[in-house]
């Protein structure tokens, strides 16, 4: 199989990312119906709508503006750049933006359980679909890496061995998933614990992977990711000090 990978069906070119994008949502969308089925959901229905609707705005918001970030390559109030904002997008701005859109919402609608753990699993499931989109759509989506003579090189549609991002992030987010099952099964934690300890881990995970991409870096030798990564390990900060004196 080549990368891109773009199969032709009836005789057109299907873009595999963008069909994977979509179905990550579906069906990351199906899997958290099927687990709130399988639970009693302290939050009700119209506050759950709420924060979902939350999530959803502060999602869009966080992914265009860190998205656009990653490469503010034009100047601000012109066409070009309104046009670039609103089809940038990054899962870890959406990431972010939901959580502060979630949060917003429950200061206004006075809710006060935690809301993040029912959202966990089909979070990453939705994360693990799209990246193997990104994965095959090789060059044409910035998932690549850095150029490399290692053995975990591959050729991602330019000829040249590169660290195949998309790949180590999927792997990683399987393993993420067995840890906080088994999380799950030995730790009776709070409410919130499980969603926080994605966040931490993934956002941790992100911070150091960007080092292995061709990224456009800003102050200091980091990238917009990177900032957002921090900025989002400070917010959870209570929680990473409570973990440790913890354990």
């Amino acid at each position: 199989m080549d990368i891109p990978f773009e199969p032709v069906v009836f005789g057109v070119r299907v873009n595999i990312h963008l069909v994977l994008e979509y179905a990550a949502f579906f069906i990351g969308f199906r899997y958290y119906l099927y687990l709130k089925k399988k639970v009693s959901d302290p939050i009700s229905s119209s506050n759950r709508l709420s924060i979902i609707i939350g999530a959803v705005f502060g999602a869009f918001l966080g992914s265009r503006v860190i998205g656009f970030l990653e490469s503010p390559s034009v100047l601000p109030l012109s066409a070009e750049y309104i046009v670039q904002l609103l089809s940038a997008k990054t899962i870890m701005g959406g990431l972010f933006g939901g959580l502060l859109g979630v949060e917003f919402i429950k200061k206004m609608i006075g809710e006060k359980e935690s809301s993040g753990d029912l959202f966990t699993y089909p979070i990453i499931l939705g994360i693990i679909v799209g990246r193997i989109g990104c994965f095959l759509a090789g060059m044409n989506e910035f998932t690549f890496g850095k150029e490399t003579t290692s053995f975990l090189g591959m050729d991602l549609g330019d000829g040249l061995l590169r660290y195949p991002i998309a790949l180590f992030e999927v792997i990683f987010l399987i393993l993420l998933w067995i840890v906080l099952k088994q999380f799950q099964k030995k730790r009776n934690a709070e409410s919130g614990m499980l969603f926080k300890y994605f966040m931490m881990c993934y956002f941790l995970f992100r911070f150091f992977i960007e080092f292995l991409k061709p990224n456009t870096f800003l102050i200091l030798e980091l990238s917009s990711i990177q900032y957002l990564c921090i900025l989002c390990l400070i917010y959870y900060h209570k929680t990473i000090r409570k973990f440790f004196y913890a354990n």
